[in-house]
């Protein structure tokens, strides 16, 4: 595997419902390290399946995802060791409601990667600094905004020092005027060479900080390229559809 190459997938197949449901059909792409891949299509075309199956979040039914060199769908394989250094962002914040803005940020660092406590509100604060936040470390989850809530969910994953971050259609449950902030973050993130995959329905987004989207439909890859190659010049049917419809 070439040493750019940070996630190799190979032939990807999750099956739901004892089969009866193919949500993935043979999924192969490879994933440069400091890439921002953007994943684009239809609901119910594969998106958050493929996303979910790169750290096993899902089990995938076949093919294999290599993170690193290492195999992590082989059977024995530690997926915890691997989980920690792939950071993922949901549609919905999952920060817990009972401890404050910094409890949430260290929690990982400290309980899992065993940081002294200090060290860990340290790299919280400063991280907080970064997406405009820090007056906010003592508040709790309750007390914040959509966008807040998930600009500290960005934060979370970031203090865990991950190779990879994940997004799962980080603004989906956002009031609009709460978007361009989470964005806006994820943009900064890009510019600093973060290795990113992310699923979502922001066309702008995907135009302006892909290095190359992705357009899934009915579980497979219908096309791929540039943001000018997938927006501006689309070869398939499906994909011109699709983009007739989201533009």
């Amino acid at each position: 595997m070439s040493a750019d190459i940070i996630i190799s997938v190979r032939d990807l197949q999750k099956h739901f419902n004892a089969g009866a449901v193919h949500a993935l059909n043979g999924v192969s792409v490879d994933i440069e390290k400091s890439e921002v891949l953007v994943v684009i299509g239809p609901s119910g075309s594969g998106k958050s399946t493929f996303l979910r199956c790169l750290n096993l979040l899902e089990r995938p039914t076949g093919g294999s995802v290599v993170f690193e060199g290492v195999d992590i769908t082989a059977p024995r394989t530690n997926i915890n060791l691997y989980r920690r250094r792939m950071g993922m962002v949901f549609q919905h914040f999952n920060l817990f409601p009972h401890m404050t803005v910094l409890r949430n940020l260290t929690l990982g660092p400290t309980e899992l990667l065993k940081k002294p406590q200090a060290e860990a509100e340290g790299k919280a604060m400063q991280l907080l600094e970064r997406v405009g936040l820090a007056d906010r470390a003592g508040a709790y989850p309750s007390q914040l905004s959509g966008g807040q809530k998930q600009r500290i969910a960005i934060v979370r994953a970031l203090c865990m020092e991950p190779d990879v971050m994940l997004f799962d259609e980080p603004t989906s449950a956002l009031d609009p005027e709460m978007v361009g902030e989470v964005l806006d973050v994820m943009k900064e993130l890009a510019k600093m060479g973060m290795t990113m995959v992310v699923v979502t329905h922001e066309m702008g987004f995907a135009r302006e900080v892909a290095d190359r989207v992705l357009f899934m439909d009915e579980g497979v890859i219908v096309e791929q390229g540039t943001p000018e190659e997938i927006f501006d010049r689309p070869r398939s049917e499906r994909l011109q559809s699709f983009l007739a419809k989201v533009l």
